[in-house]
């Protein structure tokens, strides 16, 4: 891990803060959901209910207020996420029985005994290669991993202290091997050019 991932890991601790109005984030993260596909399916307690279906789901960079914390009726659901985050952050995955794996995305993978039919039906990821050590590697070790990816990035921005990357449609369509939609957005907080698409793997 370099010193420059390490400062930019703080940056984003600090911004997030003790996680608890979160509301600017998750408005953002209804548009990433409705690029990528995810159906939200009401019910009497919210508007804001996924029915996974049965499905098994591991997104990459979820944070403190993954989308699966709107999920029912999945089968295994896992966040990987190097920040630490308060405890009471960690209770409330614990309390939805999401499992949440404390390391870089450039780490994970599957035991080389494990049953192909134990990987992921799909890997979510959402605003979050910006953030990393080496999204390319990222990328390669989700298409070992999961079934399907569903993605959403914001592309053509500049490198700041808590943003390493500047991803381009480019890169991105070389390392996922497909074409994603590219377009300006502009609601709920989201104001950018970004990348999106829903990939078998």
């Amino acid at each position: 891990m370099t010193q420059t991932w390490e400062e930019a890991q703080k940056w984003e601790q600090e911004w997030h803060g003790n996680c608890v109005n979160s509301l600017n984030e998750e408005l953002k993260q209804l548009v990433y959901a409705k690029k990528m596909g995810i159906r939200f399916t009401p019910d009497l307690k919210t508007p804001y209910n996924i029915d996974l279906e049965g499905k098994s789901i591991l997104d990459i960079g979820g944070g403190a207020y993954s989308l699966l914390l709107k999920a029912s009726n999945f089968r295994k659901a896992v966040v990987v996420e190097p920040i630490d985050h308060p405890e009471w952050v960690m209770k409330r995955y614990e309390e939805a029985n999401i499992r949440f794996w404390n390391i870089p995305g450039e780490e994970i993978s599957l035991p080389p005994e494990a049953d192909p039919l134990d990987k992921p039906d799909e890997v979510w990821m959402y605003n979050v290669l910006q953030h990393t050590q080496d999204p390319e590697k990222i990328i390669q070790n989700i298409k070992k991993m999961g079934k399907l990816l569903r993605i959403f990035e914001w592309v053509d921005i500049p490198v700041t202290s808590g943003h390493l990357h500047t991803l381009t449609e480019a890169n991105l369509n070389t390392w996922i091997g497909g074409e994603g939609k590219v377009e300006f957005v502009k609601e709920m907080g989201c104001v950018g050019k970004c990348y999106y698409g829903i990939f078998p793997l």
